[in-house]
């Protein structure tokens, strides 16, 4: 067996990450050729990640490429299997490197494809790899979930206390203060829709019949109930739109006059919550 020295085990773990063992053992395996012996560690690694793909990923963060001087917009769902995770500098990195690569490479309409794609960060290494290196250090299960790439400007918020949200939002004009402003307002308030004409009718229909019902068996005029039946109507559409809602940082104006106070369109915008169960 190819006898290593301290130095060369304590260099190969200053660049891999891993313990002092691991790194002497790939080094012998590989007769003291560093780039066999990474690629010993990834094998290795990946023998491990696999067995342990079926480990539940309830936490994580949201890579974000967003700002006004960008012309496209995207944001990733990154998950791992514990909370202190989500505050690894190399997991942040991960997370801001699919992001970027998903609006500025491509494309990619799944997990898979970008994760095939070359790392912004790091020449010569795909996010796939990139991925793999960081579990074998942190041992850690690491998944893609969601992703979405928009054309267009967009802003956007993600607050990581406590529950970790995510809000991309697509814009014309404004500024990233007021983009970001908007964005926290979604995070905080939780819209179903941008504008009332994007709910869901059967379901507001719904919801009139039932206010109906309610105002009748009251007593109340017909004239009466259609009056307060539509008034209710439009409050219980104005709580779900998001143009519509009283602004949380200042509840005298909507977020529709927020926005057209700083010369902000709203097109569109995308509400994720870690750990929320999509169908």
């Amino acid at each position: 067996m190819t006898t290593i020295s301290a130095s060369a085990v304590k260099a190969f773990r200053e660049r891999t990450g891993l313990p002092l063992m691991d790194c002497k053992q790939a080094l012998q395996e590989a007769g003291g050729n560093e780039e066999l012996a990474f690629e010993v560690l990834r094998k290795k690694g990946k023998q491990l990640s696999d067995k342990r793909s079926d480990r539940e990923t309830a936490f994580g963060r949201f890579g974000m490429y967003i700002g006004t001087d960008k012309k496209v917009g995207a944001m990733v769902e990154l998950l791992c299997e514990s909370a202190p995770v989500t505050a690894n500098d190399s997991f942040i990195q991960l997370a801001q490197d699919l992001a970027k690569q998903l609006a500025t490479g491509p494309g990619a309409a799944t997990a898979e494809e970008l994760l095939a794609q070359d790392s912004p960060s790091i020449p010569g290494t795909s996010l796939g790899q990139q991925k793999e290196d960081l579990f074998n250090r942190i041992r850690e299960v690491f998944n893609v979930g969601r992703l979405v790439r928009v054309e267009g400007v967009c802003g956007g918020y993600q607050h990581n206390a406590g529950t970790t949200a995510g809000v991309l939002l697509q814009i014309e004009g404004g500024t990233d203060e007021a983009a970001k402003d908007v964005s926290m307002h979604v995070a905080a308030m939780k819209p179903e829709v941008l504008n009332v004409e994007d709910l869901d009718q059967t379901q507001v229909n719904k919801e009139r019949e039932i206010l109906s019902a309610a105002a009748k068996a009251e007593g109340k005029p017909d004239n009466i109930v259609e009056k307060m039946v539509e008034g209710r109507i439009r409050q219980y559409c104005a709580e779900r739109a998001l143009v519509e809602q009283p602004f949380v940082k200042d509840d005298k104006i909507s977020v529709g006059q927020y926005a057209q106070n700083n010369g902000m369109k709203l097109k569109a915008f995308w509400h994720w919550i870690i750990g929320e169960k999509v169908s």
